[in-house]
């Protein structure tokens, strides 16, 4: 780590190595700002004075085209240097501080430039683009304890945002005494706030408000911080020795506090086992509960159906049984009534009917009934013999033949 701060300051040098001395600085300073030397002078003026004095002995002797030549020569020879002398380049990245008889008039951009009167120069070149870093390591800062640390370096980027208000107000050479005046007391405030054991807190820590501090205390002199931070704090040495003692006790304690933690978690981690365990085996009980939930609902609701179709179907067989003896009383009912209508619509024919079976049966009983034989014999005589045979003989046959007709049999002949 550094033990010093950075130095920061002006240079006076010829244009050509103030790009040199702006980008690399000059023997480990900083210099962020050059003073050219007036390389112009009057010596374009001797030239001039010659020119005349050709001029005139052109115009008093014999000599006149040499005389002229000659001062025409002079003359160009002083506009040459006098534009050659004029000539003022800035680099880029820099800005160029322009005064007239002493006083700042203005600022120069980068390029070229040309600064034909002798009273107007160049005061000074300010590096306006470039991060300058600034370190500063602040040494036996006290803490809230009142312990003072053995150094602090605070690290910080700043740039001259304007150069005229920097070279009139400041100058490098005293911005530098403000500039670590105002650190060192930016540094102190902070370890102030600070307790010694948190000290090493400091590094990497946000620095934000000590830049804003550092901006309104040196935004008067046209510069503005960039960046800050602190990267390093060193604690003084018995107090190191404490913080060891302090760690080795925090390590062992950590490291018994990482068993107790491996032990818990493989606690832990039985626990849960058994509890997984325990809740599968509940898992698979449930399950054999609901299967067979679902089986017993699966059986009732079959039964159920059996039952409601044998209901339907005993339901449908009455239905249609008693529709099929609706339907055959109807047709019956229709039948005798149809039947009905043909015996009264047709009575005249049924009584000429029955009277001409009447007729038929009557002649069939007259042509069967049995006809009497009468045998004549003479008035007032006896049979005779020959009646008496006859009638013998014609009695069996009229008897056989009407105990047929009594039977429903004809005699046979």
């Amino acid at each position: 780590m550094s033990r010093e701060f950075s130095k920061i300051k002006e240079s006076l040098a010829s244009w050509g190595d103030i790009r040199q001395l702006l980008r690399g600085g000059e023997q480990g300073q900083l210099v962020p700002v050059v003073i050219p030397k007036d390389r112009r002078g009057f010596a374009w003026m001797t030239l001039v004075f010659l020119a005349l004095y050709f001029a005139g002995m052109a115009a008093l002797t014999d000599l006149t085209l040499l005389a002229a030549l000659a001062a025409l020569v002079s003359l160009l020879a002083a506009l040459v240097t006098m534009w050659r002398k004029a000539i003022i380049e800035i680099e880029e990245g820099t800005t160029g501080v322009r005064s007239r008889w002493g006083a700042i008039v203005g600022t120069l951009p980068p390029g070229r430039h040309y600064l034909w009167l002798p009273w107007d120069r160049v005061d000074a070149v300010v590096d306006t683009s470039t991060e300058i870093p600034y370190s500063a390591p602040i040494v036996a800062c006290p803490t809230a304890e009142n312990v003072p640390l053995k150094s602090i370096e605070f690290f910080l980027k700043f740039r001259i945002v304007d150069p005229v208000a920097f070279v009139r107000t400041i100058g490098a050479g005293n911005f530098d005494l403000v500039l670590s005046s105002a650190v060192q007391d930016a540094i102190r405030q902070r370890s102030r706030r600070v307790n010694t054991e948190r000290a090493y807190d400091l590094r990497g820590s946000d620095v934000g408000d000590m830049q804003d501090a550092l901006n309104r205390q040196l935004g008067r002199y046209g510069v503005r911080v960039t960046g800050a931070n602190i990267p390093d704090v060193q604690l003084p040495d018995q107090y190191q020795q404490h913080l060891a003692t302090r760690e080795k006790v925090a390590k062992e304690l950590s490291a018994y506090e990482r068993e107790w933690e491996l032990t818990r978690k493989r606690r832990i981690d039985t626990l849960l086992m058994e509890i997984e365990r325990s809740k599968k085996t509940r898992d698979a009980r449930v399950v054999e509960v609901k299967a067979a939930h679902n089986k017993a609902r699966k059986d009732v609701a079959r039964m159920l159906e059996e039952q409601e179709t044998e209901a339907q179907r005993v339901t449908w067989e009455i239905e249609a049984r008693g529709r099929a003896e609706l339907t055959a009383a109807e047709n019956e009912a229709k039948a005798l009534r149809r039947l009905a209508e043909s015996y009264r619509d047709n009575r005249a024919v049924l009584h000429y009917e029955l009277a001409r079976r009447r007729l038929d049966v009557g002649a069939k009983l007259a042509e069967n009934a049995p006809q009497p034989l009468v045998v004549r014999t003479q008035q007032g005589q006896s049979d005779s013999a020959l009646s008496t045979l006859l009638l013998a003989q014609l009695l069996p046959r009229i008897s056989g033949t009407g105990a047929g007709q009594i039977n429903g049999h004809k005699p046979s002949a």
